[in-house]
């Protein structure tokens, strides 16, 4: 790789190794295997005050192999390029570890019936490349554009990235497949004020192919105009009250809900909805979908880890919740069948999402706002403090203070507390979903959260 663009990996070499590691192991007393292979490489520029301040390039490739004798399973992990020179001794080892393993009546291939034998084009794959000078103009354009609004005083930088990644799955009952994908990143945080008054944001962008990027003019400004609208907060007393979670943070609710129907913490016991499938969990406007199949997005992937393309599950129909999130280890161990969404966790398998989104709602913001005599407009979080076991709700907040439907000033280092299922069931979806990454919600409004503050 040169020091000044990323390399598309040869997916057709990789995956001859890879099924050639498979044939080995097979022949060499393994009753069946499986193997990972994985490349990519990123280029990333960042700048501050008009000066390139770090360019960074990294690589990364590394091969995990799983074989299995009878119930017994046992895995080991080596740099791909490493696959031709010690192939012969992973395989060895692993089946040395898998003779002495403990039985694990879950950890097994899928059944042969089960696999993909095709899956469709999602265009991940961008191939107008970027090179380091390209990134350095981009950084630094896109700092100067939002230093130079007004009432902005100083940067903490501004980057810009891009990268590409390869993956190999192939597996002893007959699956074998191969696919790249690219990623582009813009960001910029600035800081407006002086002295014990000044505040900070940002703004920033994501996507798989750069020709779908906002532009730096669109990134910057906004980062700008956060940036100033967060100067001066205030607190205010202790008190329950509407809140209405901005786009910006809204999409975390959906991250704390995914984890919550994980099938590895169904199957463990240790989720707050381990009980609820079926039931009413959201209001009865709530639809959650999940998608790998969705053409140039960044959660796409055309088969999960188990060799399964499957498509839309929708998880929650009419508020009710519809289904966990399924590997074949999980789904085994619950008695139930994998819906695709195994995920590349190391040596192992682990249920995810791909591309996750709320649907819309009819009201806006703006209208929801409106409707406030005293509310709270939630822009930022500080903090983890959402436990997925007992579903118990605090975390540190910034924003904006509502009175008779119009915002009046700014507030900061505050503390809203209750309980994910009482926020699931009360949350009201608007109408502004945008797709940013791979996990999107609109904003979301509810009534009585209980807001800490002086």
């Amino acid at each position: 790789m040169s020091e000044t663009e990323t390399v598309e990996p040869d997916l057709q070499q990789l995956t001859d190794d890879a099924n050639m590691l498979i044939a080995k192991a097979l022949a060499t007393g393994a009753d069946a295997a499986d193997i990972v292979i994985s490349k990519s490489g990123s280029l990333s520029v960042s700048a501050r005050l008009g000066k390139i301040e770090n360019t960074g390039q990294s690589e990364n490739d590394g091969l995990s192999l799983r074989v299995f004798r009878g119930k017994r399973v046992a895995s080991v992990a080596a740099k791909a390029g490493l696959i031709r020179k010690e192939g012969d001794a992973l395989i060895e080892r692993a089946i040395a570890m898998a003779g002495s393993a403990p039985e694990d009546p879950h950890a097994q291939l899928m059944d042969a019936d089960s696999i993909a034998s095709s899956w469709p084009d999602l265009d991940m794959y961008d191939h107008q490349t970027v090179s380091a000078d390209e990134l350095a103009e981009a950084a630094l354009a896109l700092e100067q554009i939002a230093l130079d609004v007004d009432g902005i005083s100083n940067s903490n930088g501004a980057s810009a990235a891009c990268g590409v990644g390869g993956m190999v799955l192939a597996t002893s009952n007959g699956f074998s497949g191969a696919y790249l994908g690219t990623r582009h990143s813009r960001s910029v945080s600035v800081v407006a004020g002086t002295g014990t008054s000044m505040e900070r944001d940002y703004d920033y962008d994501s996507r798989t192919h750069l020709a779908d990027m906002r532009t730096l003019e669109d990134i910057g400004r906004t980062a700008a105009q956060h940036t100033l609208e967060r100067l001066n907060p205030r607190k205010v007393e202790t008190q329950t009250v509407p809140v209405l979670f901005d786009k910006r943070v809204s999409a975390s609710f959906l991250g704390h809900f995914a984890g919550a129907i994980n099938g590895a913490s169904i199957a463990r016991g240790s989720s707050f909805l381990k009980d609820r499938l079926g039931y009413q969990v959201f209001r009865s406007d709530v639809t959650i979908r999940d998608n790998p199949l969705l053409s140039r997005r960044g959660g796409s992937r055309p088969f999960d880890a188990d060799g399964l393309s499957q498509g839309q599950l929708d998880l929650v129909e009419a508020g009710v919740l519809k289904t966990w999130l399924l590997d074949g280890y999980s789904a085994r161990e619950l008695n139930l069948t994998s819906n695709g969404r195994a995920s590349f966790a190391g040596s192992n398998t682990r249920p995810s999402t791909t591309n996750l989104w709320m649907e819309p709602g009819q009201d806006t913001p703006q209208d929801m706002i409106k409707a406030m005599v005293k509310g709270l407009i939630v822009t930022d979080f500080i903090g983890h403090g959402a436990n997925l076991v007992t579903g118990d709700y605090s975390r540190g907040v910034s924003g904006f203070w509502v009175e008779n439907g119009e915002i009046v000033f700014p507030v900061s280092e505050m503390t809203l507390a209750g309980s994910l299922p009482e926020i699931f069931a009360s949350l009201v979806p608007a109408s502004d979903l945008e797709i940013r990454g791979a996990t999107n919600a609109p904003s979301l409004y509810m009534e009585g959260l209980t807001l800490a503050g002086l």
